[in-house]
C-alpha cells in the first residue's frame, strides 16, 4: 500500500512538470520575440498589482513577496503564467504598497536565484529586491514647476565633472551631508578662509553643467556598512534604474534616495545648473549573478565566437545594444531618467562598445522630450568589441551621430603627453610634435583647411560633422589630474611654473570651439597624490581639499574669467563647422611650441572685430606677427579681465613664457 502511494505522488509531480509549457528553444537571439509594450516589470494601484517579466526561454517563473528589503524570507511566492511575445504575467489583488519583491527564472530544471528583474525603479538596500513605493510621493515640494536652466546651443555648454564624495567629504568643505546627494542642495557653505564651496562655488565659477559620476545603484559599495567609507567611482552596474544608496542619508528606505537625487537636480536647476549623468550601459558588475543572466541568459551580452562571454569592457563582458530587447532597455531606461528625475544629459561610458542605430535612436528619443538635452561618451571600447568597427559608436563615427559628442584625446594628449605613458610630457612641457593635435581640438575636430590630418596624434581625418560633437579636456577622473601629471612630465617644474602651465592648459580647452570639460576640484589645483586610477583609492587621496581656494585664489580667478569670456563672447562658441572654417584662422608661428589663432569679422556675432589667441608653453618669451592695429589685451601673464590689461599697437605682440594672450580689436 505505502509503495503504490509513493507511486502514484511520483506520478502526480511528474504530470505537474510535464504541465508546464515546455523551454521554447530559439535558433538564434535574433529570433527571441520581442516585447512591445514598454519594460515596467511592475504596475501598482491599491487593488492590484500587475508583474511582467520578458523571459522567452523560462520554463518556469516564480515572483517572490517580502517585508524587508534585506534578511528574512517570502512572505508568499506566486507562479507567474507564460504570456504573449516571451512575457510572464502575475496578478496580486492586495494592496502591496511598501513590500519588496524579486523574480526567479526556471531553465532546465535550474532556478537561476533571485533578481529584483532587469527595469526595478525602485530597490531596498544593496538593490538586491525591488520595492513598491508611490513615486509620486518621492517628488520634493515644487517638483512639477522644476524647470531646466536655458540653454540655446550645445556650443554653450561648460561642464564640470564631479564625484559626490570628492567635492563634499573633506571636512574643509563646510558642507553637513558629506558624500551625498543632499551636498549639492546645501546652500552658503564656507571653506576655513571664508570661500564659498559647495552649490554657491559652482554658481561662483559659472559652469553651465554638473556632470555626476555614476549614480545609479552600483555594486562595488556595501550599504549596509557605510561606515566602512569604501570608495568607488562607481561604474559596476547593478540597477540602471534606480539612484545609489551610499550617497543617499537611509539606504533601507526605498523612497529617500529617489527623493534626495531629485531634491538634487532641483537646487541645481534652482541654481541655474544642468544635470548630466554618467551612464554605463556597456557592461554589468557581475555576469553569471547579474539581472540580465538571471532573466534572460545569453540574450542582453554580446559572445565570443566559441560562445563565450565578449570583453570590450575589459570588465568581464559587453552588452549587446545590437539586440532589440537590450536597445529598447537603454532607450527606455535614459527616457525614465529624463522624465522621473529631469536630467539634462548623458556621457556614455565606453560608448564605443554601443552600435550607430541605438546610438542615434537614444537621441531621437531625448530629442522628443526636450531637443538641448546633451549625450557625449568616450568614442573607444577597452577592447575590440565583437561588432565590425564602422556599426559602433566610435569616435571615428561620430559624423554619422548627429546631436552626440565624443571626447578629443587628440588635443587631451596634444597638451599633456600620451595616456600610456604618465612621465612623458607634450605641448605643456615644451615638447615639439603636440600642435598640429591642439589645432585639431581647437576647430573641433571638424575638417579645417588649416588643419594638417596627418600630423595629428589619433586621428588621420576629422571625424565630427559639427565643432559641438567634440569634449575639448585635459583631464577627467579617469588617469591623472593634471597637476598631477604636470608634476610627473615637466622635470623640475616649479610651483609658479605648475600655476602658469595649469592656466595655459585650461586657455587651450575653454577658447576651442568644442565643449569645454574639466574635472571637479581643477579650478583649485586639485592633485591626487600621484595616483593615476583613483577608482576605490580612500578619501585622502580624492577628496578635494577647499583651503586650496584661497591658496590658489589666482587659479581660480583665472577659471573663472575665462568661463565668463566664453560666455561673453559668442566667437568662442560658434558651434556650426561652416562658421568655424570662416572666421577661425591659424596665424603664421616660427618654430615649435606656440600655437596662434585669429577669430575674425566679428565671428558669430560677436561685438569684438577681431580676437587673436595665442598659447605659448617655450620658457623664453615668443614674438608673434599679427595684423596691424591697435589692440585691447584681455589676457595676460595668467590675468584675465574684459575691461582690459593694457593697450598694444602694432604689428608684432610678445607672447608671455609658458601662458596665453588673447588681444582683441
Amino acid at each position: 500500500m505505502k509503495l503504490n502511494e509513493l507511486a502514484l505522488i511520483g506520478v502526480a509531480a511528474a504530470t505537474v512538470v510535464s504541465c508546464a509549457p515546455a523551454k521554447k528553444e530559439y535558433a538564434s537571439y535574433e529570433l527571441y520575440p520581442v516585447h512591445s509594450g514598454n519594460l515596467a516589470e511592475m504596475e501598482y494601484t491599491p487593488e492590484v498589482t500587475n508583474f511582467t517579466l520578458w523571459a522567452p526561454t523560462a520554463d518556469e517563473v516564480r515572483l517572490m513577496l517580502f517585508d524587508a528589503g534585506d534578511g528574512g524570507h517570502a512572505y508568499e511566492t506566486i507562479s507567474m503564467e507564460p504570456d504573449k511575445e516571451g512575457t510572464w504575467t502575475a496578478k496580486v489583488e492586495k494592496d502591496l504598497m511598501g513590500k519588496f519583491y524579486t523574480f526567479n527564472v526556471k531553465i532546465n530544471d535550474k532556478w537561476l536565484g533571485d533578481t529584483p528583474g532587469i527595469n526595478a525603479k525602485a530597490v531596498g538596500v544593496n538593490g538586491k529586491r525591488a520595492a513598491i513605493i508611490d513615486m509620486k510621493a518621492t517628488d520634493p515640494e515644487g517638483w512639477a514647476a522644476d524647470k531646466r536652466p536655458a540653454l540655446a546651443s550645445p556650443a554653450d555648454a561648460i561642464i564640470y565633472e564631479m564625484h559626490h564624495r570628492d567635492f563634499s567629504i573633506d571636512p574643509s568643505s563646510g558642507i553637513q551631508n558629506k558624500g551625498k546627494f543632499l551636498a549639492l542642495t546645501e546652500e552658503g557653505t564656507l571653506s576655513p578662509e571664508k570661500l564659498a564651496t559647495g552649490i554657491d562655488h559652482l554658481k561662483e565659477l559659472g559652469v553651465t553643467h554638473v556632470h555626476i559620476l555614476p549614480s545609479y545603484d552600483y555594486a562595488s559599495v556595501d550599504e549596509t556598512k557605510l561606515d566602512e567609507n569604501k570608495y568607488n567611482w562607481g561604474y559596476d552596474p547593478q540597477n540602471y534604474n534606480v539612484p545609489d544608496g551610499s550617497y543617499s542619508t537611509d539606504p533601507y528606505n526605498p523612497s529617500i534616495r529617489i527623493k534626495e537625487f531629485k531634491q538634487m537636480v532641483q537646487a541645481l536647476h534652482k541654481a541655474g545648473i544642468r544635470v548630466v549623468l554618467d551612464v554605463v550601459y556597456n557592461h554589468t558588475f557581475n555576469t553569471s549573478e547579474s539581472n540580465f543572466e538571471r532573466t534572460v541568459p545569453g540574450y542582453f551580452y554580446r559572445q565570443m565566437p566559441d560562445g563565450s562571454f565578449a570583453d570590450a569592457s575589459a570588465c568581464g563582458n559587453e552588452t549587446a545594444s545590437n539586440r532589440p530587447m537590450m536597445r529598447k532597455y537603454m532607450i527606455e531606461s535614459v527616457l525614465h531618467w529624463l522624465n522621473e528625475y529631469h536630467l539634462d544629459g548623458f556621457r556614455f561610458d565606453l560608448m564605443g562598445i554601443h552600435d550607430i542605430t541605438t546610438m542615434n535612436e537614444i537621441r531621437k528619443a531625448a530629442t522628443v522630450v526636450d531637443p538641448s538635452i546633451i549625450i557625449y561618451g568616450e568614442g573607444w571600447a577597452a577592447k575590440a568589441p565583437q561588432m565590425p568597427e564602422d556599426s559602433l559608436a566610435m569616435k571615428a563615427n561620430t559624423y554619422r551621430m548627429p546631436g552626440i559628442a565624443a571626447f578629443s584625446d587628440e588635443m587631451r594628449d596634444g597638451l599633456r603627453g600620451p595616456f600610456n605613458d604618465n612621465h612623458q610630457g607634450a605641448f605643456l612641457a615644451g615638447v615639439p610634435g603636440g600642435e598640429e593635435s591642439i589645432k585639431f581640438g581647437i576647430v573641433g575636430a571638424i575638417k579645417h583647411p588649416q588643419v594638417d590630418n596627418d600630423s595629428v596624434n589619433y586621428s588621420k581625418a576629422s571625424w565630427a560633422e559639427q565643432p559641438t560633437q567634440m569634449i575639448s579636456y585635459v583631464s577627467c577622473h579617469d588617469d591623472m589630474c593634471l597637476v598631477d601629471r604636470l608634476n610627473a612630465s615637466v622635470p623640475g617644474i616649479t610651483p609658479q611654473e605648475l600655476a602658469k602651465l595649469d592656466k595655459l592648459a585650461q586657455t587651450a580647452v575653454f577658447t576651442s570651439q568644442g565643449i569645454p570639460f574639466i574635472q571637479a576640484g581643477e579650478e583649485v589645483m586639485r592633485d591626487k597624490k600621484g595616483v593615476h586610477n583613483s577608482y576605490e583609492s580612500p578619501d585622502s587621496i580624492n577628496a578635494i581639499d577647499w583651503k586650496r581656494k584661497a591658496e590658489h585664489a589666482d587659479v581660480f580667478a583665472y577659471y573663472k574669467g575665462l568661463i565668463q569670456l566664453r560666455k561673453n563672447h559668442p566667437a568662442f562658441r560658434m558651434g556650426n563647422a561652416d562658421l568655424v572654417r570662416k572666421h577661425l584662422e591659424f596665424l603664421p608661428v616660427e618654430g615649435s611650441n606656440l600655437i596662434a589663432y585669429r577669430l575674425k569679422e566679428n565671428a558669430n556675432g560677436d561685438a569684438w572685430e577681431d580676437i587673436i589667441v595665442a598659447l605659448n608653453s617655450r620658457k623664453e618669451p615668443a614674438k608673434l606677427a599679427v595684423p596691424e592695429g591697435k589692440y585691447t589685451v584681455v589676457c595676460k601673464d595668467g590675468f584675465i579681465s574684459e575691461n582690459g590689461l593694457g593697450t598694444l599697437y602694432g604689428s608684432e605682440v610678445i607672447v608671455p613664457a609658458q601662458s596665453a594672450l588673447i588681444i582683441y580689436k
